[in-house]
Formats: C-alpha cells, sequence, structure tokens
C-alpha cells in the first residue's frame, strides 16, 4: 500500500514538473513570436527606405551624406538580432528619416510627389503597428520573466535554465522629440 500511495505522489509530482514545464515554454516561444513580429514590421519598414531614398535623390542630388546616413540605418536595422540591437537601429533610422523628411521640406515638388506622399503614409501606418508589436512583445516578456520568478515555476525554471527575456527599450535617440512631418 506505502509503495502505491509513494507512486501516486512521485507520479503526481512528475505530470506537476511536465505541466510547469510546458507552459513555461509556451510563454518563451511567445515572446519569442512577438519579437518575430516585431521584426517583420521593421523589415516592411526597412525595405521602404530605398523607394524613399531614391524618390529623394531625384530632387536633391546634393545631399549625399543624408542620403548614405539612411541606408546605412536602414542596413545596421535588417541585420539586427537582438530587441536592443533593433531598438538601436531602429533609433537611428527614425533620426535620419527625420533629417530626410526635414529636407522634403525645401523642395515643395517633392513634398507634392504622389509616390512621396504613399511612402509617406506607408511609413506611418508600419510605424503604428510596430508600436503595437512593441507592447504586445513588452506584455509578453513581463509574463514570462514574472512567471519564471514565481515560485513553484522558478524551480522549473532554474532547473531547465530559463532565462529572463529582454524587454525591448526605445532608445535615447528615439526619445528626444524626433518631428516627421506626414
Amino acid at each position: 500500500m506505502g509503495l502505491w500511495i509513494g507512486l501516486g505522489v512521485g507520479g503526481a509530482v512528475l505530470l506537476l514538473l511536465i505541466l510547469m514545464y510546458n507552459r513555461l515554454v509556451r510563454k518563451r516561444m511567445k515572446v519569442r513570436s512577438n519579437f518575430e513580429q516585431i521584426k517583420v514590421l521593421a523589415k516592411k519598414r526597412f525595405d521602404l527606405i530605398p523607394n524613399l531614398v531614391a524618390i529623394v535623390k531625384g530632387y536633391a542630388k546634393h545631399e549625399r551624406e543624408l542620403f548614405d546616413s539612411v541606408v546605412a540605418a536602414r542596413n545596421s536595422g535588417t541585420s539586427a538580432g537582438a530587441p536592443h540591437d533593433l531598438a538601436a537601429a531602429e533609433a537611428g533610422l527614425t533620426n535620419a528619416l527625420g533629417r530626410l523628411f526635414a529636407l522634403s521640406e525645401a523642395y515643395p515638388d517633392l513634398k507634392a510627389s504622389t509616390n512621396f506622399l504613399s511612402l509617406q503614409g506607408d511609413l506611418k501606418d508600419i510605424e503604428k503597428a510596430i508600436s503595437i508589436s512593441r507592447q504586445i512583445y513588452n506584455d509578453s516578456v513581463m509574463r514570462y520573466n514574472a512567471i519564471i520568478a514565481t515560485i513553484p515555476f522558478n524551480i522549473v525554471a532554474g532547473l531547465f535554465r530559463f532565462k529572463s527575456a529582454q524587454f525591448y527599450e526605445i532608445a535615447k535617440i528615439e526619445t528626444e522629440n524626433v518631428r516627421i512631418e506626414f
């Protein structure tokens, strides 16, 4: 009889460990999935940049340094793998785009160009989607980090080496009121 009780308790503990482990895995996968969504949206944003630069180049051929900085910021964003890398790349791109759109003020024909206006609209829509995705990602990170820090999940998380996830923190440049006129 004692053997059966021991087996029952051991089985219940094993089942509980499996259930907690699976919950931790699902939370970690949710964090990864949400970050991948940010990367997809960021890629869409980065893919618009060459078209935008090409249109502006047609109007402002002497602004080579600005075009180079926009392209460099775009390229660093397409290779970012971690949240802090992507946030830094996006901050650099936001700064460069701010200067690019400021330049467009000096060229009324450019500001009136339907292609330029269309790209600005697309960028604005993508910016909204990225902002929402960042919020969803950070919420999933908060939930994941909270569960791996609380009892009894912290025991299972420690056993299986679950690590805290990084929040998506906006880089310093982006918090400095960069104005982009659409």
